[in-house]
């Protein structure tokens, strides 16, 4: 019997999420610290069988749970994560998306999440048409290389398709069951949303990167070198 089959059996969940948002939860009250938060969240459906230690993404970011009663629980977060994500804008009362790491037999409705928040990216715009929402948001080029027309991103924690993309910005179109059930659309223009890529393109680039490197010279002899001793 191998590993993943028992874990299957048990029911048990992996540290990777899938961008389908299970809740909305609202946050009871956050403590902040001089560069942390304690957040606590009260939910209903996530709170099913939770576990201090279980992962719960928040907005798309990866968060363990320190505590809980009956109908809430707390997480920390560091420095780091307030410094890449929009977190830090919480207050109580603030809707969040929520998401458990997803089971060992569950299924992949949406694309591989890790909950490891890039950058923060601004909303643009948001224009509606016929049933659906188009939501344009600016982010750095350090981000946008790795989104690609009909690629899988996540947003907030929400599984998306890039419908277009620039070299200052890309776009997604929100259909009404996203909207209804995410916070999405309560957002407005200017607004900082979570972003993560997918993560195969960076593992691609880290591949050719170190397949590059290992094709250059080792020795320090170079075009340059030769030319300026007179070869």
């Amino acid at each position: 019997m191998t590993w993943l089959k028992q874990h299957m059996e048990k029911g048990e969940r992996t540290a990777v999420f899938t961008g389908i948002i299970e809740e909305v939860g609202v946050v009871k009250s956050i403590r902040m610290g001089a560069q942390s938060a304690v957040i606590t969240i009260q939910a209903e459906k996530v709170m099913e069988d939770i576990h201090v230690g279980d992962s719960i993404a928040t907005n798309g970011v990866c968060l363990t749970v320190t505590s809980f009663d009956k109908n809430s629980y707390s997480v920390d977060v560091m420095h780091e994560t307030l410094r890449r994500t929009n977190l830090g804008t919480l207050k109580s009362g603030s809707r969040v998306n929520l998401e458990r790491a997803m089971a060992a037999d569950g299924r992949f409705g949406g694309h591989i999440v890790a909950g490891h928040v890039d950058d923060p990216g601004t909303i643009t715009s948001m224009e509606k048409d016929d049933n659906a929402i188009w939501i344009t948001i600016r982010t750095t080029p350090a981000v946008l290389k790795y989104i690609v027309e009909k690629g899988s991103i996540a947003i907030d924690g929400i599984s998306l398709t890039v419908a277009r993309v620039d070299d200052k910005s890309f776009a997604v179109s929100v259909i009404p069951h996203t909207g209804a059930n995410t916070t999405l659309l309560e957002k407005k223009p200017g607004d900082t949303v979570n972003l993560e890529t997918d993560m195969v393109g960076k593992y691609v680039e880290k591949l050719l990167r170190y397949e590059e490197s290992k094709e250059k010279p080792q020795s320090g002899i170079t075009m340059d070198f030769l030319k300026s001793h007179g070869f």
